[in-house]
Order: C-alpha cells, then sequence, then structure tokens
C-alpha cells in the first residue's frame, strides 16, 4: 500500500510539474513560441480532412482555419492549412498524444512552423501551440481558458516580437 501511495503521488507531481511548465499562457513559453514560430494568426477552423499517408502506415488529418488576423509571417490568403499526425478514416481511428486536435467552428490561435521539406504548416510544439478561444459571457470578448483576454495575450506577443 505504501508503494502504490509513493507512485501514485509520483505521478501527481510529475503530472503538476508538466501543466505548469507547459501552460499555454506562460509568459516564458509564449516567448519562446513567438521567436520560433514562422507564422501565428488566429481564425476559425472551417474544413477537416484526415486520410492515411501513401503507405497506409499512418493517418494525418488536413485542417483549414479561415484566418482572421495575421499576428506573425507571410499574409498567404485568408485561409491556412495545417497537417498533424491523427485521426479518422472509416472505422480507423489514431491518436498521437500532445498533438493538437481541431473542431470545426472551433475560434483558434495558432503558432505555426512550415515543414520546409512538405512545404505544409505544422503546429508549433504539438498541443502547447493552439489555443482554443472562448467568448467570455459577461463581455463577449474572446478569452483562453484561463479568462486571459485574446487582446492582453496578442499585446504580449506584438511585443515579444517588436523586441526581435
Amino acid at each position: 500500500m505504501v508503494n502504490v501511495n509513493k507512485s501514485f503521488l509520483l505521478v501527481l507531481m510529475i503530472a503538476g510539474f508538466y501543466l505548469t511548465s507547459f501552460a499555454q499562457n506562460d509568459s516564458a513559453g509564449l516567448k519562446k513560441l513567438t521567436q520560433r514560430a514562422d507564422v501565428i494568426l488566429t481564425g476559425k477552423v472551417i474544413h477537416k480532412h484526415s486520410s492515411w499517408n501513401e503507405n497506409k502506415t499512418r493517418i494525418y488529418t488536413k485542417t483549414t482555419v479561415q484566418v482572421e488576423e495575421y499576428l506573425k509571417g507571410k499574409r498567404n490568403g485568408d485561409a491556412v492549412e495545417i497537417t498533424y499526425a491523427g485521426g479518422e478514416v472509416g472505422e480507423v481511428g489514431e491518436l498521437y498524444t500532445h498533438m493538437p486536435k481541431f473542431e470545426n467552428n472551433e475560434q483558434v490561435l495558432v503558432f505555426l512552423k512550415k515543414d520546409q521539406k512538405k512545404k505544409e504548416y505544422k503546429v508549433l510544439n504539438g498541443e502547447e501551440g493552439k489555443i482554443t478561444l472562448q467568448s467570455d459571457a459577461k463581455t463577449n470578448e474572446k478569452v483562453i481558458k484561463s479568462k486571459v483576454q485574446i487582446t492582453d495575450l496578442k499585446s504580449k506577443i506584438k511585443s515579444y516580437l517588436e523586441g526581435q
């Protein structure tokens, strides 16, 4: 019984460290994401499509985001396609830990890195590079889960960009 409790406590400590280290609104993490991203944007998910790779060994999903605002990077049009591992094709599904998951009509802020070989965008640092935006019930402003307003988050990102 004592060993189980110690193991459980160790798991809780590791989980707590992980959550604290990779919190979406952590200033150091936000600064690093801002500096490393090729493109940072806000927008709305308008389409998702999953398919097998050529060898039918992995499933990849392509998600299209209708861009509301570019915070960093080239203005490549009104929509950006993001590719990530995982998804469902027919009755087969693949799920990868720490990969972002998108839902149709979801409002997002994403930090993207361009894959130079495949010429496609991927979310930087997996799920850490995707922030879901919600509407605050009282103010109707967009906020992240911790109730930080998107305008404050954008201001931080822009200040990090000015300091580069």
